[in-house]
């Protein structure tokens, strides 16, 4: 069976799609996916066993000269590797107009969606053949994997969904001082932001056990807040510049991660990483981390700088003893 996925921003709800595949995977021997995702995200797919090709999309990127003369053209080659083969399903996860009007209709196959009573955009559902009521009042991983079993003929398989790209990277060896931890501090929205002040309050509780704290970035606001984060900490190493690729790496050898909610810390989760996520106005229960060793942290007023320091000390202390212990499954 050949089926064609359409899930394309953000990244964590392109990583919420994983478990998705693994399910079909074991339920349908066989089975092979393609994916159309947004170019940013386009390595992620590639990572599961299940996805033979990828196909980049730009809507983000087109959005700003639509009519252009690159952007029609790009427009057009895209939809010439959407119609290259007919599918025997085609899965809108994304319940947008945008995908449902822009990708899912041109695409060639049985269409399958949500109904207007469960996609994020009622009107995306004219675009499906079948439309399908997933409950909204769960988390989004639970969601995706119910769609694709009502699309695909399948009883969702019991317990925790596998992600399945844990495997594919070995994590970076630790260097020379031992083991590290990585710390994502960087997020688009600035109420999803810890204070910097914060950080260097747990990185100075931290100092004393020795490992080394690594800190991402992507943009350069980001590094200079590492910058900022790591100064007069020795044991706290700024990463140059990394791909996804690069940055799951790192993520893949981290004893443990402490996370703003960002997508990389769904990221972390899809690699089987302790992972302690801060959260201020999200509410981590339909789409915070999913997965084994999966922390929430969150504020009692909802806002981050009231978050203490020492609370997610004590917790990632708490998180490397078992760890230390052996008692952490």
């Amino acid at each position: 069976m050949q089926v064609l996925i359409v899930k394309t921003s953000s990244m964590g709800d392109v990583l919420h799609a994983l478990p998705a595949l693994t399910d079909a995977m074991h339920a349908l021997p066989g089975i092979r996916f393609d994916w159309v995702v947004e170019e940013g995200f386009a390595q992620i797919p590639s990572w599961h066993p299940a996805v033979d090709r990828v196909i980049p999309v730009a809507i983000r990127r087109w959005r700003k000269n639509w009519f252009g003369m690159v952007t029609r053209q790009e427009r057009c080659d895209f939809k010439r590797q959407v119609q290259q083969k007919h599918y025997d399903r085609v899965i809108d996860a994304q319940g947008l107009i945008k995908s449902a009007a822009l990708v899912t209709r041109v695409a060639k196959g049985e269409k399958h969606g949500l109904d207007s009573k469960s996609a994020r955009e009622p009107f995306a559902s004219w675009f499906y053949n079948h439309r399908h009521h997933i409950a909204r009042s769960q988390h989004a991983v639970e969601r995706i994997r119910q769609l694709f079993a009502a699309s695909l003929g399948y009883d969702v398989p019991a317990g925790r969904g596998d992600y399945a790209i844990a495997g594919h990277f070995t994590g970076q060896p630790a260097q020379p001082g031992g083991a590290y931890l990585v710390f994502l501090h960087a997020t688009t929205r600035k109420e999803k932001h810890w204070p910097e002040t914060h950080w260097r309050t747990l990185i100075e509780l931290l100092s004393p056990s020795g490992f080394n704290i690594r800190l991402p970035w992507g943009t350069q606001p980001e590094y200079q807040r590492a910058l900022r984060l790591s100064d007069n900490f020795p044991l706290v190493e700024v990463l140059p510049r990394l791909n996804l690729a690069g940055v799951a790496e790192v993520l893949a050898g981290a004893t443990a991660v402490v996370s703003v909610d960002t997508g990389l810390s769904h990221l972390a989760a899809a690699l089987d990483r302790p992972n302690i996520t801060l959260y201020g106005p999200t509410d981590p229960g339909l789409i915070g981390g999913y997965g084994n060793n999966q922390h929430a942290l969150q504020s009692a007023d909802n806002r981050l700088e009231n978050l203490p320091a020492t609370r997610v000390y004590d917790e990632l202390a708490n998180l490397l003893s078992l760890e230390a212990s052996g008692r952490m499954i």
